[in-house]
């Protein structure tokens, strides 16, 4: 196995030989649906077979732990138990492996009897083990540590006010200024469920990373990749040009804006209409679907109720109309005079070309 020997400051590379491949530890015991997991087998760029497989030039070989796809079964601490994986890690016995966590995180000092979520079973006493009691053994032993879906990167909808689990994201867990020991922050993905090609681009980026072919993960403040959540819901949406305009649909089904039905799209950080979600198509406000701000750290508390019209909203959407009213008038006039031929080029028996002769 390749050892690291990383700083804080630096991520250490790893011996990508066919004996020391990367794991992937995947806990999906968090408070969740599972939706993140559904989600990435859907993905495209790449998907999680060429991942797996190792189809991407320069890709460390890499093994995938995942319940969505593993079909071990068996006893405990057995040879082909799923769960022992996570206890060798545990061990010190898989290294280096890259931990992620699907579903937010119960706060289980409020649990006075039972649990609120676990993932396998202690062999000493038989008890479940939480998924916090995994995350405090796996995370100071990870190579990296990706939160992925809302509900593990901020809490999501289980960390509602009022819910009774006193549901967390891994940063809030951890800490937000928790590093591994190969010096990574935390790295969050965030969508409810995240996009699928957001979440496997992530997880290759990470993986070439760790062979030492890509600097530093680039995160924003709420530990988003840099490149994925720089620009909002708006900057890509093909609903924008009807922003600038004024114009505002007034309900479902027009190609128009849609913020007066409670798209929060100009202020969410999100790829989706630029991207598509499968193969480039599809996408909430592609297919007439407003913004709900499902990849903000406020997610749902500061952006409901939905369907009504954000605050701000009617401020700026008049400004927009009454700006867009002479805008458009402007541009018809523009049009008019434009979206005809040249007066050299005319129709008729006689041609004219518009060129004078130098002579």
């Amino acid at each position: 196995m390749g050892e690291t020997t990383a700083t804080s400051a630096d991520v250490d590379t790893i011996d990508a030989t066919e004996e020391s491949p990367i794991h992937i530890l995947w806990i999906n015991a968090g408070l969740s649906c599972d939706g993140d997991s559904v989600a990435l087998t859907a993905a495209t760029q790449p998907t999680i077979e060429e991942i797996a497989l190792g189809a991407l030039p320069g890709l460390p070989k890499v093994a995938v732990h995942w319940p969505l796809i593993d079909y071990e079964c068996g006893p405990v601490q057995g040879a082909d138990n799923f769960v022992e994986w996570f206890f060798k890690a545990d061990r010190g016995e898989l290294e280096p492996f890259v931990l992620v966590i699907e579903g937010s995180i119960p706060n289980e000092a409020i649990k006075r009897e039972g649990y609120w979520c676990g993932f396998g079973d202690d062999p000493e006493t038989g008890q479940p083990i939480t998924t916090s009691e995994w995350i405090d053994r796996l995370a100071s032993k990870a190579l990296a540590v990706v939160a992925i879906g809302t509900c593990a990167t901020y809490g999501g909808i289980h960390a509602m006010q009022g819910n009774p689990t006193g549901a967390m994201g891994v940063p809030d867990y951890l800490g937000w200024d928790w590093k591994s020991k190969a010096g990574i922050p935390i790295v969050c993905i965030p969508g409810c469920p995240v996009h699928p090609d957001n979440a496997s681009e992530t997880l290759t980026y990470l993986l070439y990373q760790a062979a030492g072919s890509a600097p530093m993960i680039p995160l924003d403040e709420e530990l988003r990749p840099t490149w994925l959540f720089g620009a909002t819901v708006h900057e890509g949406c093909d609903r924008a040009g009807y922003y600038e305009q004024g114009q505002f649909a007034t309900e479902y089904g027009s190609p128009q804006c849609l913020v007066k039905l409670g798209c929060w799209g100009p202020v969410v950080k999100c790829n989706v209409p630029k991207r598509g979600w499968i193969n480039g198509v599809g996408g909430c406000p592609n297919v007439g679907g407003i913004c709900i701000a499902c990849t903000m750290p406020g997610f749902p508390d500061k952006f409901m109720p939905f369907m009504d019209e954000p605050p701000g909203a009617r401020i700026s959407s008049t400004a927009s109309g009454a700006y867009g009213t002479v805008i458009r008038k402007l541009r018809d006039i523009t049009a008019r005079t434009v979206d005809k031929e040249p007066k050299w080029r005319h129709r008729g028996d006689k041609i004219l070309t518009g060129y004078r002769p130098p002579w």
